[in-house]
């Protein structure tokens, strides 16, 4: 029985086309049922579009406050009836409310090797830090920001003459290559959550 992915996107969306050619390729045995964006101008609702897939734009600047906002995000993602959210490029700090309704059934990728560098800019961070490799972590959404439980990280180095956006590029390539794999270990019940870990099976 294949997995139902919702998607939650904000921008271009390179990541939820990456994890559309992976559901194309039948490498993620799923189907995605919804794109859910708080951006009517974000280009991943061409990519939803050209694919076929349920958009449903939820734009935040149209809620008089962030907890009407979330009050209509949590509906919409309870109508997708997804078994997985996938927070791909999604801007805005999700609430309590909405990560507990969900729990062990959404992941996010963020562009650092986490626990290092949370939040906005990561890569700026790790410029800024002087490290010499960086990365990226897919992992599952708790109430903390970007400390859920690790599924997978991928690490690129850090070269000299790097740059924020140079670094940015380099990780984003791995993100492609990383959020299908974690999505389509999900998929075939290959996640067990155990504490802070996160062991696949066999």
């Amino acid at each position: 029985m294949k997995k139902r992915i919702a998607v939650l996107a904000s921008g271009r969306g390179s990541n939820f086309q990456a994890i559309i050619d992976a559901i194309g390729a039948g490498t993620i045995p799923a189907t995605c049922v919804a794109l859910i964006t708080d951006n009517p101008t974000a280009y991943a609702i061409e990519r939803a579009e050209k694919a076929g897939i349920p958009v449903k734009v939820i734009d935040f600047r149209s809620f008089p406050s962030r907890e009407a906002y979330e009050r209509a995000l949590l509906a919409a993602m309870q109508e997708a009836r997804a078994d997985l959210y996938v927070l791909a490029g999604y801007m805005r700090i999700l609430g309590n409310e909405v990560v507990r309704a969900f729990p062990g059934k959404m992941v996010n990728i963020h562009p650092a090797l986490l626990p290092s560098f949370t939040g906005l800019h990561a890569q700026r961070q790790a410029i800024l830090h002087g490290v010499k490799v960086a990365g990226c972590t897919v992992h599952f959404v708790d109430e903390s920001l970007d400390c859920g439980p690790i599924i997978l990280q991928k690490c690129v180095p850090v070269l000299d003459g790097d740059d924020e956006d140079t670094l940015a590029d380099r990780i984003l390539e791995q993100e492609h290559t990383a959020f299908p794999e974690a999505v389509r270990l999900f998929c075939e019940d290959r996640l067990e959550i155990a504490g802070r870990t996160v062991r696949v099976r066999k």
